[in-house]
């Protein structure tokens, strides 16, 4: 194990948020998490991040991606992206568990490249779901 890569060096106690996702892999790029904090998914204590924000430890993260809203506590600061095992250990996993496979199943899509609904499907969507004012 390389302990310069686990261990905060020269006692940093901060890091980059975006350097700090990334480096618990939480996204597969780091400009992927910039680009995740510019555009507003990514809070810190509550508050919407910008990508150089500094993270300590004992903040918690709100990450919003494709939909799953993850929530994690900083355990401890790294900046070097490093293996699952270690990175599992530099935070504290608070999010909720994912929805049941039957109510995924349940929501209704629409088919690929229909395009939005039209005036009529919405009403009928809307007659079936209660919501008309018929």
């Amino acid at each position: 194990m390389n302990r310069a890569a686990t261990e905060p060096s020269n006692g940093d106690t901060q890091a980059r948020v975006d350097s700090w996702v990334w480096a618990v892999r939480l996204f597969k790029t780091r400009s992927a998490a910039a680009a995740a904090c510019r555009g507003g998914h990514v809070r810190v204590n509550g508050t919407t991040a910008k990508p150089a924000q500094p993270v300590r430890p004992g903040d918690e993260i709100r990450i919003r991606n494709n939909g799953i809203e993850r929530i994690v506590i900083v355990e401890r600061v790294i900046s070097k992206r490093v293996g699952a095992p270690i990175a599992a250990q530099c935070m504290i996993d608070r999010s909720p568990p994912p929805p049941p496979r039957e109510v995924l199943a349940a929501l209704p899509q629409r088919d690929r490249g229909t395009g939005r609904p039209t005036k009529r499907e919405r009403r009928e969507t809307d007659r079936l779901l209660g919501r008309s004012e018929d």
